[in-house]
């Protein structure tokens, strides 16, 4: 085969230019008959050059300008693409106000569709941040449990443990030969070695006296251990009230600072004069002197001087210190009126009149001068010169009026500083008040018409109509306003509006305070916005600051908007049950049925109104009114059922139970029915009505529970373990079910089988606290500590947060010394949870700390009022160290929650005879059998 190319007898392509590539061109020489032939364009120079960069992995020549020229392009046109990119086609465009209003109002729109979609998109988050940290834990909570057995390995354990490190010999020789090292002992360990063995006594700063061989020694001999656990419990305590507030204090880390603890050990820091060091003073000193020489007329600087010879107790050196700072800063109020403050009364009158001589305009130092007279007299003829030369000033004029004992003196000098600053609001409510009703109305008039954007002034005004009876022109007033605030772009926020109401509600002013509300509560609030979450969270933020007449208002204004709510209507006769009467809880309950005639709750409160009124007959009648607007619900029906019962017509109560589960045939009509029988001891009359509810309703585990207890009652005991073997069958999800069939397996004898229960129990239900609670018993109560101790392990690390199983664990399964250390860690792991607090209050209370037992009797009841055992050992402590005013507190703060949950206290309400106990009797009976 040739070696030849067969391109080689080809004819070149057009334009070819042999060695184009490495920047060739053509060329004609002299030996060329004729013209060389055209080159190449120069576009197709600059695209060969761009091509062979791009081969040889380059960038793209830029000798004839083609890189540099298409990356202007690819700007150009990116800078045309970019909707944000303002530099392109409006470039040379002027930004005016049309623009900043478009800006604005796009802004606003973005802002507005943010808002409203906000809080579901912070619950996402939210939901998804706890489901991370669910999956992923950290590992000092994987290991938690690992940590915790740690506290069983004993020192040795501990020693035995090698070290880690490089062993190898290299790093081995180098470190043995660093333990060898000698060095020289200082003479400080001498000397203390030598006056070791001396025996001598001395006087100490505080007056003891400390001898060699009494008391506990320096060298640390001798300990006394009572002061350690002391000082380890007041330790333990501020932790665990830290841990109750939310705070946690971590080394190297910022922590929460109480102002007022601060200040005060501030204050108990400070030293008197005598007890400073004198080095302290001199270096002090020192320093001043350097600031007044540097900068002689720097007021604070003379003053700080003075103030440390005053400190110093140098009195006259302070003065004479003043006497040259006023020398040197003549024009400086505070240098004057520090010189003022350190002379006598006569001396300082002299003082005041050189300062004022300075500074004739000084509103602070004519007040001063002022506040030096002693006859009023003279205090008026102080403040006329004052005014001669700052009639502008209304602090002045406001010494002046308050000095004049005559009103009428007082209205001629208001009325001459209004006319002499008529924009000053504060004079012109001082004239209006000085006033009577008429003229304050025209003094009021021409206020406004002086300040326009003044609010004070409008409420001025509305308040004036209120006190002579015009209520309707108080709204009036408001109105107008509003409207004429709107206008002058005076507006205040919609908040600020709510503490003008509140401040009217303190000033005996209702009327005003409900105008304010009505004509202000929706500023700023569009229909997108949640306005009845906030008029809500208004309302209730009154409540809390005591204002209700506030609160009231609102809970009107938003009724008037949303009046087919129900959660308004109920917050609404919340307040008024708690802070109002009965009369205007009954006329809100009301209107609250005619509004919603559908909401059965609100048909049951105003019928439990009248109940406890002692209106029988009214409540019989609400009830009928509630039956005709609902039929067939259940609530209503057990609420009449309740109401005949508790008086006593318990066949009109079995009647209406017949008649309901005809009409309204659910699993809880029958469930009180069986109630009811079993109350009045017709146990064989709950025993059929139980079956046949059950063939109604197999899946109910109340009926099976109820069936199971009816037959223990009985002493029935094998029939009792059927029916609670039928009942977790159908209702393997019912905790209460598994817990009655243990418990009467246990009863019978057969730990085994009651031990199995629970097994098969948690297996449905893994992470009830509950059902391990009641395995760590059932071991405790069968004497096998061993197994308790390893169900608790397992209980917290399915339940860590559990605080029914930290307060097993601390009452029953740690010694006594390690109960605080170990409440320490249960609350850092379980945040608020009522038994934990409970339980601390237990241990404060068995140290005899009963302030603090009663704090966190105080935290538990307001985390989790429903909790009856809560309310249960909080009066077993008062029982013993309570006062009777506490008790009577605590009792009536107990009648008005009505608790309705609690292990002991549900034992005690569902009892026999426990329906027919009052709340008192119910807790009385829950603190005894507490233990």
């Amino acid at each position: 085969m040739s070696g030849r190319r067969d391109f080689l007898t080809q004819q070149a392509p057009e334009n070819y230019v042999a060695g184009l590539g490495r920047g060739a061109t053509g060329f004609t020489t002299r030996s060329d008959l004729g013209p060389a032939r055209e080159g190449p364009s120069e576009d197709q120079i600059k695209e060969a050059l761009a091509k062979r960069a791009a081969q040889l992995g380059n960038d793209p020549p830029t000798a004839y300008g083609a890189g540099k020229k298409k990356a202007e392009e690819e700007e150009v046109e990116d800078q045309f693409r970019d909707a944000e990119n303002e530099e392109g086609l409006f470039a040379t465009g002027n930004y005016d106000r049309d623009d900043d209003e478009a800006d604005r109002i796009y802004q606003a729109v973005d802002e507005r569709q943010d808002k409203r979609r906000r809080a579901t998109r912070e619950a996402r988050e939210q939901e998804q941040r706890d489901q991370y940290e669910r999956d992923n834990p950290k590992i000092q909570q994987q290991f938690a449990d690992l940590k915790r057995a740690l506290g069983a390995v004993s020192d040795e354990d501990w020693a035995s443990i090698p070290e880690v490190g490089d062993l190898t010999g290299k790093n081995r020789r180098s470190k043995q030969n660093a333990r060898q090292r000698f060095y020289a002992v200082p003479d400080s360990v001498l000397a203390g070695a030598r006056d070791s063995t001396q025996l001598g006594t001395e006087v100490q700063d505080d007056a003891v006296m400390t001898e060699a061989n009494g008391g506990d020694q320096a060298d640390g001999t001798m300990t006394n251990f009572a002061d350690i656990g002391a000082a380890r419990d007041r330790v333990l305590a501020v932790r665990l009230d830290q841990a109750a507030q939310g705070t946690e204090s971590v080394a190297g880390t910022s922590t929460s600072i109480d102002p007022r603890g601060y200040l005060t050990s501030l204050s108990m820091s400070e030293r008197k004069a005598g007890e400073v060091p004198v080095g302290d003073i001199k270096r002090a000193r020192q320093l001043l002197e350097s600031v007044i020489k540097t900068n002689p007329r720097h007021g604070p600087g003379w003053i700080a001087a003075a103030r440390l010879e005053e400190f110093a107790g140098k009195i006259v050196a302070a003065r004479n210190v003043m006497r040259r700072g006023c020398e040197m800063c003549s024009k400086s109020e505070d240098v004057w009126l520090e010189s003022i403050r350190l002379h006598d009364n006569q001396n300082a009158k002299i003082i005041a009149a050189k300062a004022i001589e300075n500074n004739y305009r000084s509103v602070r130092l004519w007040v001063e001068a002022m506040k030096l007279e002693s006859v009023p007299a003279a205090k008026k003829r102080v403040l006329r010169k004052a005014l001669d030369h700052i009639p502008q000033s209304v602090a002045i004029w406001k010494e002046a009026v308050n000095l004049e004992e005559d009103p009428a003196d007082a209205r001629l000098l208001l009325a001459k500083a209004t006319e002499i600053i008529p924009l000053s609001v504060e004079l012109w409510l001082a004239l209006a008040r000085l006033e009577d009703p008429d003229n304050a109305q025209k003094v009021l008039n021409k206020a406004r018409q002086a300040v326009p954007g003044s609010y004070e002034i409008w409420i001025a005004a509305a308040r004036l109509q209120e006190q002579v009876g015009k209520s309707d022109m108080v709204f009036r007033v408001m109105e107008r306003g509003i409207k004429s605030l709107g206008k002058a772009s005076a507006m205040l926020k919609r908040e600020e509006w709510i503490t003008q109401a509140e401040i009217c509600e303190e000033d005996s002013a209702p009327i005003t305070c409900q105008a304010i509300i009505k004509e202000t509560l929706g500023w700023s609030l569009d229909e997108d916005d949640d306005r009845k979450q906030i008029w809500l969270d208004d309302a209730k933020a009154s409540t809390n600051r005591g204002r209700y007449e506030t609160a009231r208002a609102i809970y009107a204004y938003a009724l008037r908007v949303f009046y087919n709510r129900k959660s308004l209507w109920l917050a609404a006769a919340d307040l008024e049950r708690t802070h109002g009467t009965k009369d205007a809880l009954w006329a809100l309950l009301e209107k609250a049925v005619a509004s919603c005639p559908s909401s059965e709750v609100l048909w049951m409160q105003l019928a439990r109104e009248k109940w406890s009124a002692g209106s029988i007959d009214d409540a019989r009648r609400v009830l009928g009114l509630a039956f005709q607007q609902n039929p067939g619900n259940e609530n209503i029906w057990l609420e009449a059922v309740r109401l005949e019962a508790d008086n006593g017509e318990t066949d009109k109560a079995r009647n209406l139970l017949e008649t309901a589960r005809s009409e309204a045939n659910t699993d809880r009509v029958w469930i009180k029915s069986i109630t009811f029988e079993r109350q009045l001891g017709n146990t064989a009359v709950a025993l059929d009505l139980v079956q046949d509810a059950l063939t109604k309703f197999p899946t109910a585990a109340k009926l099976h529970m109820q069936k199971g207890q009816l037959y223990e009652a009985q002493s029935l005991l094998p029939q009792a373990r059927t029916a609670y073997a039928t009942g977790t069958r159908a209702c393997p999800t019912s905790t209460p079910l598994w817990l009655l069939s243990s418990r009467l397996e246990e009863r019978m004898g057969v730990v085994v089988k009651a031990r199995s229960i629970l097994d098969r129990a948690r297996l449905a239900l893994p992470k009830s606290p509950e059902l391990w609670t009641e395995s760590i018993r059932l071991e405790l109560r069968a004497k096998n500590s061993t197994a308790a101790q390893a169900k608790l392990a397992q209980a917290l690390q399915a339940c860590p947060t559990s605080g029914l199983i930290w307060a097993e664990r601390i009452w029953h399964l740690e010694p006594r010394t390690q109960r605080k250390p170990r409440i320490l860690e249960a609350i850092q792991k379980a945040d608020n949870d009522p038994i934990l607090f409970v339980t601390a209050a237990r241990i404060f209370w068995g140290e005899r700390k009963l302030e603090k037992a009663d704090a966190w009797f105080t935290k538990a009841a307001v985390l989790e009022p429903d909790l009856g055992d809560t309310w249960g050992w909080w009066w077993k402590f008062l029982l013993a160290h309570g006062t009777e005013e506490k008790r009577a507190e605590v009792l009536a703060e107990c009648i008005a929650v009505d608790p309705r949950h609690g292990e002991v206290w549900q034992a005690v309400r569902k009892g026999e005879g426990g329906w027919k106990m009052s709340v008192e009797e119910v807790l009385g009976e829950t603190a005894r059998r507490l233990e």
